[in-house]
């Protein structure tokens, strides 16, 4: 039997290219990789193997998780062919999955590799030349299959020894998802997410969070990076920054992620965020951070506000006053929205 390893997204492309492929009687083994920036990461660093492999049960296919952690960040910070609209090194991040797919082809004897890009559905990535070009620097030259655009696309190297029928496969292109939601009505394919980026480097508040933390810790920790997408934060200095829980959830992971150089505050008594300050912690870094966790606290009205800190096993208390408009804005790190006429900058 032929053998084919796919890139699983878990999206509805990626899954209707394995399901196109398993009709023509082809054994798949789907590879999902993690990285820092998945969007579907609910616990930071931890994506459940629930949904894949669920689906890969119910359609008859193996699935396997494999991170891509350092290898990424590395990727991400210095990506050969430059990012898209935000940080988001989408051609450098396909090149080195399909490097990764590769030797898991070559290891396995399987004879090509799938994936379920559609021609023209990505401007930056998803060109014809660019997906050729993709192809050439990862190794894998008319060994990968596109089923969902392989008509608009070269003849194969699986296609000319007859391992694939080039009939059964498809010429979708475009943005448009309709031919594919036909398609996975067809397939009895159901509860498929919504069309989304599925990854955070294309969000552009998220994007901004990342370059602040590269230039100031152009080496960060795999921390840093997880407490990237919860908060509020805060550049109180090159080497100190202050992070505010927006919840209940995000207050528990922050104090999963509180080490023992960091200082932990809140407002005891009332209803209030979990702020961390991570790096050089100054006094003065302690009382602009307090007085950003009064303002976002139930006790946001008072005046004379009662902050508890907890630093290296001791809890101490400093009394401040609620944060005004100005501190925010200029310790925030976030999209500064442009005056009328001008760029907008992120820092």
């Amino acid at each position: 039997m032929a053998k084919a390893i796919a890139l699983l997204s878990g999206g509805l492309d990626s899954t209707l290219a394995v399901l196109a492929v398993i009709r023509q009687g082809i054994e798949v083994r789907a590879i999902k990789f993690q990285t820092p920036f998945d969007c579907d990461t609910g616990v930071p660093g931890q994506v459940s193997s629930l949904k894949y492999t669920s689906l890969a049960g119910k359609f008859g296919f193996d699935v396997e998780l494999r991170r891509l952690d350092d290898m990424f960040i590395d990727v991400v910070k210095d990506p050969p062919h430059g990012y898209g609209k935000n940080m988001n090194p989408c051609i450098d991040c396909r090149i080195l999955m399909l490097k990764q797919v590769k030797t898991v082809m070559e290891s396995t004897g399987a004879d090509f590799v799938l994936t379920g890009e559609v021609l023209g559905q990505r401007p930056m990535s998803q060109r014809r030349d660019m997906l050729y070009h993709i192809d050439k620097e990862a190794g894998v030259s008319g060994l990968v299959l596109r089923p969902l655009s392989a008509k608009l696309l070269k003849v194969t190297l699986p296609e000319e020894k007859g391992v694939v029928d080039r009939e059964r496969l498809f010429s979708l292109s475009g943005r448009s998802r309709k031919p594919q939601m036909a398609l996975a009505a067809e397939y009895g394919l159901t509860g498929y997410p919504p069309p989304a980026g599925g990854c955070l480097l294309t969000e552009p508040n998220y994007a901004c969070r990342l370059r602040d933390l590269l230039t100031y810790k152009p080496s960060p920790a795999m921390k840093d990076i997880e407490m990237l997408r919860i908060g509020r934060h805060f550049r109180f200095s090159p080497f100190c920054k202050i992070v505010v829980g927006r919840d209940k959830v995000e207050n528990e992971t922050i104090e999963s992620l509180w080490e023992s150089g960091d200082c932990l505050l809140k407002v005891e008594g009332y209803g209030s965020p979990l702020t961390l300050i991570t790096g050089e912690i100054s006094e003065q870094a302690v009382t602009v951070a307090a007085s950003i966790c009064a303002r976002y606290s139930d006790a946001k009205t008072l005046s004379g506000i009662e902050v508890s800190t907890f630093s290296k096993g001791f809890k101490s208390l400093i009394t401040v006053q609620p944060a005004p408009d100005e501190i925010l804005r200029e310790y925030r790190i976030e999209l500064k929205k442009p005056a009328r006429g001008q760029i907008a900058i992120a820092i």
